[in-house]
């Protein structure tokens, strides 16, 4: 059991891969880790909800914002953005959000600080975008971000905290570092979470388009005489590419500091060690593919295989075991 059973079913039916990663984490900081992906899961579903009006979103926003940050606040109803889901897992998530609302009533006093702050800072991230963007609907104008700064504080908002909010863990339940290896941990594991998160962009870029939402900053498109509405056509791609292996570059940068998170942590913390391999070993694999592959077109969305998935996850186990196993096959990844 990772959080409760209800909790659990929900996990599952939500994010099958990362439950997977869940099930590995050590017993200490699994419930956490948890229920913080469930929380903001509701605010991720509740952003994406296809309404066409701003303002519905940002109010259920704010009212989740309230209601997963303050004690007795009255219970949040979902159940108008619950029956406009395609997603089954997300419906039954949006209709039963006192589940982990409860949940977050059982952590100490000194996780629930942290899972608060972050997910207050992901709510931040996610209002910023309806603001910027507006509601996730079909065929609407292409809005991009202005520049690097703002592609890099987005990167943060929704996923870099996540891995302060992994780093806070770790350390007050699994790991003893001293000041000034928590302040590099802390470091890198903000990059730890950028790099998912500027992978996750790199390769949904037409879905984004779609969306009206792109995240290629304007600065870098303007500089190759593009425009966002050119990166809805495949044919482009050629001049796009030099742009979008610069932000692989960046990316890879995230990911090797990733790395050098990983190789800081003890090596009797196997389950931990594990947990964090596994989406760095992917997103390498993901980034070299990304490499390869004409990202524009809609039709070939690049990704890991779930057969090598499971081999990665093998590979892992077994490296952990060895000695010096972690380095090598984190090596032989890059």
């Amino acid at each position: 059991m990772l959080i409760g059973p209800e909790a659990d079913s929900l996990l599952e039916n939500t994010s099958r891969s990362f439950f997977l990663t869940l099930k590995v984490l050590p017993r200490s900081i699994r419930k956490q880790v948890g229920l913080l992906y469930l929380l903001a899961r509701v605010a991720d579903t509740i952003a994406d909800s296809k309404t066409g009006h701003v303002e519905v979103l940002l109010d259920a926003l704010d009212a989740w914002d309230k209601s997963t940050s303050q004690d007795d606040v009255p219970m949040i109803d979902l159940s108008t953005l619950a029956d406009l889901q395609s997603d089954s897992g997300e419906e039954t998530l949006l209709r039963n959000v006192e589940i982990p609302l409860a949940a977050l009533a059982t952590i100490s006093d000194n996780d629930r600080i942290h899972v608060r702050r972050c997910l207050g800072i992901i709510i931040g991230g996610q209002t910023l975008d309806l603001k910027r963007f507006g509601p996730a609907n079909d065929s609407q104008a292409i809005s991009p971000l202005n520049n690097d700064e703002e592609l890099n504080d987005y990167a943060y908002r929704v996923a870099g905290c996540v891995g302060e909010f992994w780093t806070s863990m770790t350390l007050s339940h699994l790991v003893s570092a001293d000041g000034p290896a928590s302040e590099q941990m802390f470091e890198l594991g903000i990059r730890f979470g950028k790099a998912l998160q500027m992978i996750n962009i790199l390769r949904d870029i037409p879905e984004d388009l779609r969306f009206g939402r792109c995240y290629i900053p304007n600065t870098r498109l303007q500089a190759a005489g593009m425009e966002p509405d050119d990166l809805t056509e495949a044919n482009h791609y050629e001049k796009f590419m030099p742009i979008h292996h610069d932000l692989l570059d960046i990316t890879q940068g995230h990911l090797d500091a990733a790395t050098r998170y990983i190789l800081m942590l003890p090596s009797n913390q196997r389950r931990l060690r594990i947990a964090c391999m596994l989406p760095v070993i992917i997103g390498q694999r993901t980034v070299d593919m990304l490499r390869v592959n004409n990202v524009l077109d809609s039709e070939r969305r690049v990704k890991v295989p779930r057969k090598e998935i499971k081999r990665i996850m093998r590979q892992c186990i077994i490296a952990t075991l060895l000695p010096g196993g972690t380095r090598r096959l984190l090596m032989r990844s890059r």
